[in-house]
Parts: structure tokens; sequence; C-alpha cells
């Protein structure tokens, strides 16, 4: 069975020794590149054509940001960890728009990054717990303050089982093999539930569905109801 190839982008060459060292312990994966700064790591992805690229925020010449958006875009089969100090909800979101499936903090990476290369490597989706759990924690406040009613309540059980897939990073045609229905219908449950949750964009519904525990930090399986 092939090997998962990836790329490490980090600008602290001990960081890149030591996930090299924990990654390397797993068969099933191989390091076929590292880069030191966003631009290498853009100009090695296009070259190797990594499945997975762990990438930290902050580095020089090209942040990881900016990085993960350019691969992205422009590598579609390439799936992107961050790896990261920021555990706050704007530097998540700047990487669920830049495309990432991944967000591990540094502060956890040695318990983590292996999970998470492999959850994306798979198709899903993996957030550190703790980044999920703050998120969550933040959002009960906001509605708490504000004295405001969750709108998750409002959405009916299918789109409930809508929302997760997608957030876990289905496509459309994907969900509507999954639950069995045509296409149209998936869009017209996904515009539902914008509106009623007043969502802008997947990235939105990908922090939404963390802050709601709706997917788990490894990608969680669709409910049953």
């Amino acid at each position: 069975m092939p090997r998962v190839r990836i790329l490490l982008a980090d600008d602290h060459a001990i960081i890149r020794r030591g996930l090299r060292t924990l990654l390397t312990h797993e068969p099933a994966f191989e390091i076929v590149a590292e880069a030191p700064d966003g631009r290498q790591a853009l100009e090695l992805a296009r070259r190797e054509r990594p499945q997975v690229a762990v990438i930290d925020v902050g580095m020089p010449v090209m942040n990881g940001i900016e990085a993960a958006r350019q691969i992205c875009a422009h590598l579609p089969d390439t799936q992107v960890v961050m790896l990261t100090v920021h555990s706050d909800e704007s530097y998540l979101l700047s990487a669920l728009k830049a495309g990432a499936r991944g967000y591990v903090l540094k502060s956890s990476a040695e318990l983590e990054v292996v999970e998470a290369v492999r959850a994306v490597a798979n198709g899903k989706a993996y957030f550190s717990p703790r980044v999920s759990r703050i998120l969550a924690d933040e959002y009960v406040r906001y509605l708490e303050e504000r004295n405001v009613t969750d709108s998750y309540d409002l959405l009916s059980s299918r789109e409930r089982q809508v929302l997760q897939l997608l957030a876990e990073g289905q496509s459309n045609k994907d969900v509507a093999a999954i639950l069995n229905l045509s296409p149209t219908t998936v869009i017209c449950h996904r515009q539902h539930i914008f509106q009623k949750l007043n969502l802008h964009g997947v990235a939105d519904l990908i922090l939404y569905a963390i802050r709601k525990g709706v997917i788990s930090a490894n990608g969680a399986e669709a409910n049953d109801g």
C-alpha cells in the first residue's frame, strides 16, 4: 500500500526535526520535503505533490495562511494541516478560509499531529480538542451575554445531517450519495442551513460545527438523527 507523502513547513529547524521524528515512526507516512518558509513550501508542494502538507502559521517570506491558500487553490489533492501556537477564533477562521482541513496547536502537536495527518489523508477534518473546547466555551458565553437563542434548534433532522457532512468536507454530490438524496435537494438544504444559521461560507459553517461539537476533533461519523 502506498505511503502518505508529507511536506513539512516550519521556520524552526528543531520543530521540523521533531515533526519528522514523530511522523516517520508511522510506517504509512513518508516525508518527501521540508521548507523553512511559505514560499519554499509552495514551490516544494508544486514539485512533490504531497498528499498532506503540515504548515506553520507564522513563517517568513510568505506566511503559512497564504501558503495554505495557494496550495489548496492550485493543488486540490494536497490536504493542509495548520500548526500554530494560536488558539483563538480569528486564526482558525483564516485557516479554514484558506482551505485547511486540520488545525493543531504546537503545545499538543506531539500527541495530535499523527492523528491529524491520518485524518486529513483519509478525507476527514481534524481540530485540536483544546481549540474545539475554547470555541465552544466562547460561543456559549456569547449567547448568554446577548441573551439570544442558539438557532441550531431551528434545523430539521435532515439539515443537521447535511450540516455535519458538509463540515466534514463532503461535497454536495458526496452528501447526496451518502444520504440517498438528489444533488438539487442537498443544495436546497444547504441554502436553508446558511439562512437559518446566518452563515456566509463553508469556513463559517465549519467553525460553527466545531463550536457546536457537531464534528469531533478527528471528524465524527454522521448522526442517525
